[in-house]
Formats: structure tokens, sequence, C-alpha cells
């Protein structure tokens, strides 16, 4: 079972990339998603967080507040730091089982973990290959802006709170440029698909 990391910074194509995988036979397993789900509510995550910060990040309904809780960390790297050290691990314990679940229904299996974090967390694990989307930052604002509606201020806020476009290039086993128009990231994103199912 190939187990593939695929990174990006924000708005750079990356989840293009994992939908195209996905169609083309990968299984993905989606960070994002299992950082929702070990932070719901009742969780012990979600305890040590209200914990750590406070109960007014958390909503009415007892689910966590994301807008309250990133506010509270968002630019306070002490803050952020104690916040990724009680939800990393619980990732990291999450994302291995789904893994295994994987390997267990199809031991052939392309597993893609798609990971906004690589660099800043799980940039040491046994990856078989790493994957980084990349397009320039002035492009990535600009779709901030467009497609996801956010002022420039935020977008540019958003962009500097990351890791360089320099320390995930080169990371990278594979870069996938995604600058150019949509086909050409799918042509590339088939090519990789072309080399790993070739190597299983």
């Amino acid at each position: 079972m190939p187990l593939i990391a695929l990174t990006g910074g924000i708005a750079s194509g990356k989840s293009t990339i994992a939908r195209r995988l996905a169609e083309r036979g990968a299984v993905i397993v989606d960070a994002d998603a299992i950082v929702r789900d070990v932070q719901g509510v009742g969780s012990p995550v979600l305890a040590a967080i209200a914990d750590a910060f406070g109960a007014d990040v958390l909503s009415p309904d007892g689910s966590l507040d994301r807008a309250a809780l990133g506010a509270r960390v968002f630019g306070d790297p002490e803050a952020l730091a104690r916040l990724n050290a009680i939800v990393h691990p619980a990732v990291r314990d999450e994302s291995a089982r789904r893994f295994a679940a994987a390997l267990a229904a199809d031991p052939a299996a392309v597993v893609v973990y798609d990971v906004p974090l690589l660099v800043e967390a799980r940039v040491d694990d046994p990856w078989d290959l790493i994957v980084v989307a990349d397009a320039p930052a002035p492009l990535r604002a600009r779709r901030l802006v467009e497609e996801r509606g956010l002022t420039e201020t935020d977008a540019s806020a958003r962009l500097a709170s990351q890791v360089s476009d320099d320390r995930r290039r080169a990371i990278a086993d594979v870069v996938i440029d995604t600058s150019g128009p949509m086909d050409e990231t799918l042509r590339q994103t088939d090519a990789l698909w072309e080399r790993l199912a070739a190597g299983r």
C-alpha cells in the first residue's frame, strides 16, 4: 500500500488534486475532516481545548466555536502550540487507524493523506511519496478573494501565517504546478496516478 502525503498552502489547488486522485481510485484520508471528528461534541480533545482556552470557545450546543478559537490562537504562536499539542496526537492516532482500515480493505490501495500542515506536524512520518500542490502566493491570494470571499487583508494574513512555499517545495518528491489552467493541473495529476499505479 503506497502511502502518499499531499500538501500545499491555502488555495493551492490541493483539493482539486485529491478529488482527481479519488476519481482514479485512490483512498483519500482528509486531515481536516479528522480534525473536525476528533473535536466533536463530548470528545476528550474538545474537553481539553475548553480546559486550555476557556468555555467561551464552545458554542451553546456544546460544539467547538471555530471562529472564537481561531481568534484566540491566530497570531499567537504560544497559544497555537498549546492547541497543536492537544489536537495533533489525536489526529495522528485517528489517521493511522484510517490508513490501517484502508489497507485491510484493499492491500493494494493507494492511500493519499490530504494534509495542509505536513511541514508543521507530519513531515517525518514514513511517507512513500510527498506531493506538493504549488502556485505563486499572489495567485493564491487572488483565489481567496475571488473564490472564497476573503478581503485582501485577510487573504494576506492567511498566507503569511503558513510556512513558506520554499519549505514545502524542499520536502516534495513531486511538485504539481497548479498555476495554469485546470486541464494542466489534471494532466499532471493523471501522470502522478499512472506512476503510482505502475508501482503497485
